[in-house]
């Protein structure tokens, strides 16, 4: 009698404990859209029937050696099939081909459980995929799911995608012993010595099929067969999904990027570990594309590209599919290594609106917020708030807007200093990017090379950005060129001269700045397009001003 009063007493524990958890859990969520600036539905996790589908009973084994394709795809179907519920991946490491998900599944991974992705390509055969915001023969996916409802992947185990089979890798890179030992796994290494590819048609495919778009010729499967390894997957593709939870678990190691959900609605992404090599080609953490209703919350990031970002397709095809990246909330996340922490683009053609960005962490990413596009994307990002971001170690920019991307990193992109100059304007068309109404608060940053670089395009200047709250030491200060409607409020901006450089800008408020005493120039003005620049309190700067001779003596008003 005695045991029973003790057994029910646990067990009542252990469910008064589950249950608090779970309402700490959706407390957690419901603060996040508190006070929100846009309207957005909350967003519930999907549930799943109390029934267990073991693995284990499908005969997989967790020795790393057995492949077990089989029993987890079986496992996920009779899953499905049911009713729903939870398949379990108990400790151990579990070699697998895709694993292809179905409505109603929660892949559920406990401590100690290594889904290990294999190695040979002929397990991931090529499909009709969706790359950089193109539809494009893709390999399959290690993790796959389309067209479903009500699916999750939660616990405390990692998923390893084998990304180093996959990979192209630059010398520069690696040191030279790890270098030797990647050329002696065999592959093939490019003319000039610099880049390992998995094979010398992967290699090639970077020679032929630039030529192919170029002459609007079309893919065919059976060509892109030969280039198969060019067409490295990511590690987990949801497409068009609805009710999607992602909880708990580490992604590491991914062929391209990690994590792509695309035309998705209703996500929860929370508490996850996203890992890849600080080198790893095209390693990007997670990018959201196209998606509706997203919550990004707790998760930490350490990758070879961007860290967190945000895409709803490209060029043409992108605005054909109108689908933007809407509603969307980033809060508490921290990115490590990446090329930018948080970056919408540079395929943004469906649009990107409705964002709030809060208490987010950027440790030694290239950039730490970033914002890209070029001509011929078209598309309109907007009404985006960013607040309380902390970043430190930043190589580039800390803030970064550029619609002349090149499609190379920040650190190796032709700074935007020079003289001040108009360059050549397009007319406005449907493939001219729009980037206006956006709102950062509370932004500070330890050491970057830049602190705010605005480069907007002459036929279509970045519109209504404000910076408020801003705290940053940096080898440069703030560019600002093609840009108009821009506010600068309660900034201390620690560099060399010139603090703030505008080159053709206009509609510019300046208020509550600070610098240090020893800049010989606070502000330079150049271009014959600034103008309407008001500088609130900077009297006191007015011998540390510079105005080039093309600009009108009215441009600069002080209040």
């Amino acid at each position: 009698m005695k045991h029973s009063i003790k057994l029910i007493i646990i067990l009542f524990l252990i469910v008064s404990t589950s249950v608090m958890f779970a309402q700490e859990q959706a407390d957690n969520y419901s603060k996040l859209y508190k006070s929100l600036p846009f309207k957005m539905e909350v967003i519930k996790a999907p549930k799943f029937p109390n029934r267990d589908f073991n693995i284990k009973k499908y005969n997989a084994v967790g020795d790393g050696l057995t492949l077990n394709t089989s029993a987890f795809n079986k496992a996920i179907e009779e899953c499905s099939r049911g009713g729903g519920g939870r398949v379990i991946v108990p400790a151990g490491i579990w070699l697998t081909g895709p694993i292809f998900f179905k409505d109603n599944v929660n892949l559920y991974l406990e401590q100690g459980a290594l889904i290990q992705f294999t190695n040979n390509y002929d397990d991931y055969p090529l499909i009709e995929g969706f790359w950089e915001g193109y539809t494009q023969f893709r390999c399959t996916s290690p993790i796959m799911g389309k067209n479903l409802k009500n699916i999750a992947i939660t616990g405390k185990g990692t998923i390893d995608g084998a990304g180093q089979y996959w990979r192209p890798v630059k010398k520069s890179k690696l040191t030279e012993s790890e270098w030797k030992n990647l050329v002696k796994s065999g592959g093939a290494v490019d003319k000039e010595g610099e880049t390992w590819w998995p094979s010398k048609e992967a290699m090639e495919a970077l020679e032929v099929l630039p030529a192919v778009m170029a002459k609007k010729e079309l893919l065919t499967k059976e060509k892109a067969e030969k280039y198969k390894l060019f067409f490295r997957p990511v590690l987990l593709s949801f497409v068009n999904c609805r009710n999607v939870l992602l909880d708990g678990v580490t992604f590491q190691n991914s062929p391209a990027w990690n994590l792509h959900p695309l035309f998705c609605e209703n996500l929860i992404i929370t508490n996850l570990m996203v890992r890849n090599p600080w080198y790893a080609q095209n390693g990007d953490g997670i990018d959201i594309e196209s998606c509706k209703n997203t919550l990004l919350y707790n998760c930490k990031f350490d990758v070879g590209d961007d860290g967190i970002c945000i895409k709803s397709g490209r060029d043409k095809e992108g605005r054909q599919i109108g689908k933007p990246t809407e509603n969307l909330i980033v809060s508490s996340c921290i990115v490590y290594h990446g090329h930018g922490g948080f970056t919408v683009g540079s395929e943004m053609s469906g649009g990107v609106r409705n964002v709030k960005v809060d208490n987010c962490n950027f440790n030694g990413t290239d950039v730490g917020l970033r914002f890209k596009s070029q001509r011929g994307r078209g598309g309109i990002v907007e009404n985006i708030w960013i607040s309380n971001i902390y970043m430190k170690d930043i190589p580039a920019e800390a803030i970064s807007f550029n619609l002349f991307y090149s499609g190379v990193s920040a650190l190796e992109e032709k700074s935007a200093d020079g003289k001040a100059k108009i360059e050549k304007t397009y007319p406005v068309t449907e493939e001219t990017p729009i980037f206006r109404n956006i709102y950062m608060d509370n932004i500070i940053c330890s050491r970057a090379r830049d602190a705010v670089v605005l480069r907007g395009l002459p036929e279509m200047p970045l519109e209504n950005i404000n910076l408020k709250n801003i705290s940053i030491s940096s080898q440069k200060g703030i560019s600002i060129s093609d840009a108009e409607k821009i506010n600068i409020t309660n900034a201390k901006i620690l560099t060399s001269d010139p603090a703030i450089k505008i080159k053709q800008g206009s509609n510019i408020t300046i208020s509550n700045f600070t610098v240090d005493e020893k800049n010989k120039t606070v502000l330079s003005i150049e271009g014959e397009g600034s103008n309407k620049i008001i500088f609130i309190g900077g009297s006191k700067y007015s011998n540390k001003i510079k105005l080039s001779d093309e600009v009108a003596k009215d441009a600069l008003k002080f209040e």
